[in-house]
């Protein structure tokens, strides 16, 4: 009898792939046989809730499919396990490639091959798909486009590769034992870096205990890739903690999903983040004294007991939403002069 994990992920597959090719039928076959009627699809702004895999195909995969009318699923890591509340999950990571040739929300089509990365996490019982939670990167196909209308990252941005050692897909059979380590070794990573700013230094957090000083943080675009403990701090943290220096101060709001797989760690919350931008110092905000709630859709990549690799997607699009920020009437004022007649007929 297949263990009851990878009857998950077996299951999902089947979704998984009538995205490749993304022949309709298929697709609407393989949501409605896995997908249980009632299941809930939270996906980042500005998709928001929808309930059932229809609405979840009409309302989002419907978009990206007229826009890229040749798009294609691209997993490059898929993992599952059971989170400490008793809830079985699957976690995906890929993109979605495929000719931007018509808007998707308004950013204009390039006519060239675009990438979305993606991060998503199924909740299955009894063999169906109860729950989901997920992030397109969709700032990254605003980039590609020349779009963004907000600021520069820090860090790097480019194409996100899957992990080094080729592993995302077909691994070991699964070890419970080394599966729980590798996830509880994430849980003490992230409490011990939540001592700092709070309780003191950065020297709190213990950072060349729990990291390769080869790893890489694959950031969002928006914020980008840091390589090494100092890109890390460089281009993401140390900003991120001047703003906002709460972080971590209210996690009895919050509820976390981690889950591990042999090497690989998972972790989901809708939200999993409540914090202030107290101070500036990110992404070019001032120090709005707000209050924000964040989703961060999180994998590692455990090496030789060391995290070599962090694929990290947020909800900025939610983020700047909350403080009042619309991305796209933003972004729609900065490409419109690609269409003068819009324009002149504005003028007049």
């Amino acid at each position: 009898m297949m263990a009851r994990h990878a009857a998950n992920i077996a299951t999902l597959r089947q979704l998984l792939a009538a995205q490749y090719d993304w022949d309709e039928g298929s697709l609407r076959r393989a949501l409605d046989t896995v997908v249980a009627g009632d299941a809930v699809f939270r996906l980042g702004h500005p998709f928001g809730d929808m309930t059932g895999p229809q609405a979840f195909h009409d309302q989002a995969l419907a978009l990206l499919k007229a826009a890229w009318p040749d798009v294609e699923r691209r997993d490059w890591l898929v993992m599952a396990g059971t989170d400490h509340h008793g809830a079985d999950w699957v976690g995906c990571g890929g993109h979605f490639m495929g000719t931007f040739a018509a808007p998707f929300l308004d950013i204009p089509p390039t006519g060239h091959l675009a990438h979305m990365r993606f991060h998503e996490f199924y909740r299955l019982e009894d063999g169906r798909v109860t729950g989901f939670q997920a992030l397109w990167d969709i700032p990254e196909v605003m980039m590609q486009a020349g779009a963004w209308p907000m600021v520069p990252s820090l860090g790097r941005e480019f194409c996100i590769p899957g992990p080094a050692t080729g592993d995302g897909l077909v691994r070991p059979e699964r070890d419970e034992a080394a599966s729980a380590a590798s996830c509880e070794l994430i849980v003490d990573m992230l409490t011990h870096m939540k001592r700092h700013p709070r309780e003191g230094g950065p020297e709190l957090m213990e950072l060349p205990r729990f990291w390769h000083p080869r790893m890489n943080w694959y950031g969002p675009a928006g914020i980008g890739t840091g390589r090494g403990i100092e890109g890390f701090r460089n281009w993401h943290q140390i900003p991120f903690l001047k703003a906002m220096p709460d972080r971590g101060g209210k996690v009895d709001q919050v509820t976390y999903h981690f889950f591990g797989d042999n090497d690989y760690v998972g972790v989901t919350g809708w939200p999993n983040m409540i914090q202030t931008i107290s101070h500036d110092g990110w992404l070019g905000l001032p120090p709005l004294g707000t209050e924000i709630s964040m989703r961060s859709l999180d994998f590692w990549r455990l090496e030789n007991g060391l995290i070599r690799e962090n694929w990290v997607l947020v909800d900025l699009l939610h983020m700047y939403d909350q403080i009042g920020v619309d991305v796209f009437a933003r972004m729609r004022e900065f490409t419109k002069a690609r269409d003068m007649t819009t324009m002149r007929g504005n003028a007049a």
